[in-house]
């Protein structure tokens, strides 16, 4: 179903907005492990540990009872796109890798779209996911600038050259929400809880427009806004928290869905009240370990609509 946009909160961020914030979260910081859980137990959904108590607005949300807004990564946790990405930085590397071997008289050894692209690029901005997986080789290029054409062997010419085949491939296969997402928002919304979409994406608010959820968001951090306000990537917390101050809530009142291990790390790092693992492609362990309080297969797995 189409929703009409929605976008209500200002989509700029008041100087010393990173003060306030920071001033918030420095009584709050939370214990150094997660208290996690797997899917499919009593405490999937939070309640072994929070208590039913009175009923809330998170009641039925698998969230603590002191959460006021959502915050969503938007590629594996809202849109079926993390495996298009993936793809698409494997075309990209692979490309490069191959050339610099044959240059080179080297072995050539292929960008692994699971392990290459877990440990060194989702949830990261191109430029960033570029250097992190070019280090792990030993491979130090230019930086060159954001305008670098996708020709170019430097660290943005190669990101922007990423951009431009999964690009190319949103346009051929399009843009399918997740259906317990949907569903997941859609009941968030309904219990007042403010919902925000944190993405290192440039191409975000043109793929949840795609897939018809654009007006489920009451606020969109993504890559241009990052850029635009020089917030470090994830893991990093610096795009949540922004996202936090907009939606105008403190980092603990906030719940953080991921299923990138950098954004998992950001949601710790932040002292955000909850942090939830989605666990698409068998990283539960993983995911825990960087910091998830409870890891779901679908955001469905939360509600209890009994």
């Amino acid at each position: 179903m189409r929703h009409d946009a929605a976008w209500r909160t200002k989509r700029t961020l008041a100087p010393g907005w990173r003060v306030a914030v920071r001033r918030m979260i420095g009584p709050m910081a939370r214990p150094p492990g997660p208290e996690a859980s797997t899917a499919g137990g009593s405490s999937a959904s939070g309640r072994g540990r929070h208590g039913r108590g009175r009923p809330s607005a998170t009641s039925g949300l698998g969230l603590p009872p002191s959460t006021r807004a959502c915050l969503f990564d938007l590629d594996g946790v809202l849109t079926q796109t993390a495996r298009l990405h993936a793809a698409a930085w494997e075309l990209t590397f692979d490309g490069y890798l191959r050339r610099r071997a044959e240059e080179r008289g080297e072995d050539y050894v292929p960008f692994d779209a699971r392990r290459d692209y877990d440990e060194h690029v989702d949830g990261r901005p191109r430029a960033d996911g570029v250097r992190a997986f070019l280090a792990s080789r030993g491979i130090i290029l230019p930086e060159g600038s954001p305008e670098d054409p996708p020709e170019l062997e430097t660290v943005w010419g190669i990101g922007n050259r990423k951009n431009v085949v999964v690009a190319a491939m949103l346009r051929e296969h399009g843009v399918e929400a997740y259906g317990g997402s949907v569903r997941y928002v859609e009941t968030a919304r309904r219990r007042g809880l403010g919902c925000a979409v944190v993405s290192a994406s440039a191409n975000c608010r043109a793929v949840l427009a795609a897939a018809g959820i654009d007006g489920l968001f009451d606020t969109v951090v993504d890559g241009e806004l990052a850029a635009r306000e020089h917030l470090a990537g994830k893991p990093e917390p610096d795009t949540y928290l922004a996202a936090a101050h907009l939606l105008g809530v403190a980092p603990s009142e906030g719940a953080v869905f991921e299923d990138a291990l950098a954004g998992v790390a950001a949601g710790r790092a932040g002292h955000f009240g909850w942090v939830v693992g989605v666990d698409r492609v068998g990283q539960a362990t993983e995911l825990r370990a960087h910091g998830a309080d409870v890891v779901v297969e679908d955001l469905a797995d939360l509600l209890d609509d009994r």
